[in-house]
């Protein structure tokens, strides 16, 4: 079907102003299809033509104004309307389909007791999968819904419930002027947890078989709420403006949470069955302040078109980590940030589809939504972080205060809110948003150090530079931080000005002054670029790391040994001795988290398979270290042991666990981390079909079908890898959650010889597959199921023979591109280490 683009949208937002839409939607069928009316009143100038869309099973009835239109005249999702008067009535009846895809209406029967849960996904243009709609951002407009449903469920959406007629019928007084993307409602037998805050009504919703698990976190989800609403009212303004402010868990979701106003829903892992560690907590919070940012960058005031869904996913990304950090008991926000956030948006700005913050053009949705990414949640944020920097929050809050005020139920772009920071802060923000906002790719800063034999510095430079392909340098406003060996830090902040040095800037208040045992730029981590050390500061960071006493400090310089690493600026080898030297006295459960996440993920592809061995038996040992070093029942023991479980080979010990013998004191195997050992198990060999059918029926939750479903595409077999690529390539009748399990569990490090025949197997029968499913699984299936562990230049022939081709989807051709970038990097490392070796 064709995507919108912007040209149509353009054209379309000139011609017609919708005024409101009338839905009424019947959820009382048992089959695979939903009845759905809508009445949409809308004016135009007298005479025009434009256009609906709509995605039904069956178009049952059209009419417009006073005639009926035929519906054969549907072609694709497009429905022709001709002849406007100056105001319209459409009314659009039709048969829609449920989904198992997370798009539209998605259907999900709970295998733990055979429930039945709906719950709409109307982003970014799906919502004409529920009902017909002017289906872009900036035709704005109240909807007024009645829902029929069985009696016994609860209904909830946008606005309040008006009235309940009759049982089974709900009728909801009609809301404030929404995208159509923002229409959502759930339906079901869910479990319901109500408080209030400041006046505004607060709900929480999950599944019946989750309700235990909500009730146990329903006062720790409650508090933080409050305390981000509360420090939102601080920060703006404008008060919430929508009323009541329900949080719904719901199951098979695709993203993180969408922030639908009055109902924002969540992806029900954030209910949690199982323990977690202070990061997942973290993550959890974190998520609630980024929607709850939405309702003002996003929903109050929304982009014009998806060229700006930096306006909506930048401010909540760095409003939500902001936030957490000064309200919640997660103050260390900022630290998940650097380390795990950031990492994300280095990578994806760096990649083959790079784009800019702020692109000057997005053709069409399909394109808006491939720049979900890094680079418009984490750089974007990043960029703000440093736009406060520099103009200083005061200004900064004034100006987005404004831009409220300006822009309040409406629409917004660029230069609107480019207007509202100028006026406030009296600067001219033009020359700044074309540098960090119009230009893609990234910036490394490296300390050039000069010292002299009495250990003083006589000169120190930072230097500033950007690839070839962009050779764009920025402003930064960074700190300098010097570190002596005890731990004790002397920092400055220092404005870097290209057009001032040319991108070399010398630090002339440091001549002279001792040197320091680790000088670390953007200490702080105050702009977005890469940080290079100088090479006696990179050699001091395994004595100088573990005891430093910042968390944000040492999650910079982790961070920066993974990136030079990546780069193949340094081996494998180093990382991980400075894993084996520092990890073992780490206290923050992010830190420890993501360096053995991402460490491991590089001796996996950056190592052939005896050298990978090898250093996987020292990160075992690292792990090992820190477990034993972690209190008994704490974060850090249930992260040092899920690092140790991904990277042990001692079947004997995991059996056992599962057994429970041997268990460190304080640590709970309950479901998942049941599933994890399993995982493992079935990896090495040592388990398989029997062991996950038991695992399986003891676990009947969807969250223990996902985890069967990764395992059983997991083992060692022929027969059983036939059967998961079965799944990942021709399957759509199965969820997109069990879809991306078998995906994420085919590949793996220690059976490269046993997959070697599937990797010409996907660029082969991946483009087919891709054309069988919505873009949004189709893309996250095909990312999964690519060959990342086949690190060899056959490997990367065959993707550029996919390339070549002209039918592949937008979504697969983007993944391959990059997926190859990520191989050819891998690639260089090998090498590198085989020469060294020579």
């Amino acid at each position: 079907m064709p995507s919108l683009t912007r040209v149509e949208a353009t054209a379309r937002g000139a011609a017609i102003t919708v005024e409101s839409y009338q839905v009424d939607l019947d959820l009382t069928g048992d089959g695979d299809l939903f009845r759905s009316r809508v009445e949409i009143r809308f004016r135009a100038a007298a005479g025009t033509a434009t256009f609906a869309e709509v995605k039904p099973v069956n178009l049952l009835a059209v009419r417009l104004n006073d005639r009926d239109l035929d519906p054969g005249t549907l072609t694709d999702n497009r429905l022709p309307l001709a002849d406007l008067a100056a105001t319209n009535t459409l009314v659009v009846e039709a048969e829609m389909a449920y989904s198992n895809t997370g798009e539209g209406m998605h259907r999900f029967v709970d295998p733990a007791d055979g429930e039945t849960y709906l719950y709409a996904v109307t982003f970014l243009d799906n919502v004409q999968r529920i009902f017909a709609a002017f289906d872009q951002p900036d035709l704005k407009a109240s909807f007024t819904l009645t829902v029929t449903a069985p009696p016994q469920w609860t209904v909830s959406s946008n606005a309040e419930v008006a009235a309940n007629p009759s049982p089974g019928r709900w009728e909801f007084a009609p809301s404030a002027p929404l995208s159509t993307y923002f229409f959502s409602l759930i339906a079901g037998p869910y479990h319901v947890r109500r408080a209030e805050h400041d006046g505004v009504p607060l709900g929480l919703y999950c599944r019946l078989s989750l309700a235990e698990h909500l009730d146990a976190d329903a006062e720790e989800i409650f508090t933080i709420t409050r305390q981000c609403l509360d420090r939102f009212h601080e920060l703006f303004t404008e008060r919430y403006p929508f009323g009541k402010y329900d949080q719904a868990f719901v199951p098979e979701f695709n993203a993180g949470a969408m922030e639908n106003p009055g109902i924002v829903t969540f992806r029900d892992d954030y209910v949690f069955r199982s323990a977690v560690t202070d990061t997942q907590r973290e993550l959890r919070a974190t998520t609630i302040a980024h929607e709850m940012a939405h309702m003002w960058f996003g929903d109050l005031v929304t982009m014009r078109w998806w060229d700006d869904l930096w306006l909506n996913e930048s401010f909540a990304e760095y409003l939500g980590t902001r936030v957490t950090a000064e309200a919640t008991r997660f103050d260390q926000s900022w630290t998940t940030f650097a380390m795990r956030r950031k990492a994300w948006g280095y990578a994806a700005d760096q990649r083959p589809s790079t784009h800019p913050v702020a692109p000057q053009d997005v053709a069409d949705a399909d394109e808006g939504l491939r720049n979900f990414d890094g680079i418009s949640y984490a750089k974007g944020a990043s960029v703000l972080r440093q736009l406060v920097a520099w103009l200083g929050d005061e200004a900064f809050l004034a100006g987005l205060n404004a831009h409220f005020a300006a822009h309040r139920f409406g629409n917004a772009t660029l230069a609107d809110l480019l207007a509202s920071l100028s006026a406030a802060s009296g600067r001219d923000l033009s020359g700044w948003a074309e540098l960090w906002l119009r230009q893609p790719q990234v910036n490394t800063l490296r300390a050039e150090v000069a010292v002299d034999a009495d250990g003083r510095y006589t000169e120190v430079a930072v230097v500033q530079t950007a690839p070839e392909s962009h050779p764009v340098l920025r402003p930064h406003w960074i700190g300098v931080g010097r570190y002596a060996a005890d731990g004790t830090v002397r920092r400055a902040e220092v404005d870097l000005d290209p057009a001032v040095d040319g991108g070399r800037t010398v630090l002339g208040e440091l001549t002279g002054e001792p040197a320091a045992q680790l000088l670390l730029l953007n200490d702080g981590d105050l702009t977005f670029a890469k940080v290079r050390l100088d090479p006696a500061s990179a050699d001091a960071v395994a004595l100088v790391l573990p005891g430093l006493a910042a968390p944000l400090t040492r999650a910079l310089l982790w961070s920066e040994a993974l990136d030079a690493v990546t780069d193949g600026e340094r081996p494998v080898g180093g990382l991980v001795d400075l894993m084996v030297a520092a990890l073992p006295a780490e206290t923050e459960v992010i830190i420890a988290e993501d360096v053995l996440a991402l460490s491991r993920s590089l001796v996996d592809r950056y190592l052939d398979p005896l050298a990978r061995s090898a250093a996987l038996a020292r990160v075992a040992l690292a792990c090992r270290q820190l477990l034993d070093g972690a209190k008994a029942g704490e974060s850090l023991q249930l992260a040092a042991a899920r690092g140790w479980i991904a990277a042990t080979t001692d079947t004997d010990l995991l059996v056992g666990w599962l057994a429970g013998r041997d268990v460190p004191a304080g640590l709970k195997v309950d479901a998942e981390l049941r599933w994890a050992v399993l995982r493992r198990l079935v990896v090495l060999g040592a388990a398989g079909e029997a062991e996950i059918a038991a695992e399986a029926a003891a676990d009947v939750s969807s969250t223990g079908a996902e985890r069967a479903a990764r395992c059983r595409a997991a083992v060692g077999d022929p027969a059983a890898k036939q059967a998961a690529w079965e799944i990942i390539v021709r399957d759509t009748e199965l969820s997109n959650r069990l879809l991306e399990a078998t995906a994420e569990g085919f590949w793996q490090p220690e059976q490269v010889e046993l997959t070697a025949p599937y990797v010409e197997r996907y660029f082969t029968e991946m483009p087919a597959a891709a054309r069988r499913r919505t873009s949004w699984t189709a893309d996250r299936v095909a990312k999964l199921a690519f060959p990342h562990y086949a690190v060899a230049q056959p490997t990367r022939e065959a993707a550029a023979a996919l390339l070549a081709r002209d039918d592949l989807t937008p979504g697969l051709r983007r993944m391959v591109i990059d997926a190859d970038d990520d191989l050819r990097r891998a690639l260089v490392a090998r090498t590198a280490v085989a020469a060294a070796a020579a």
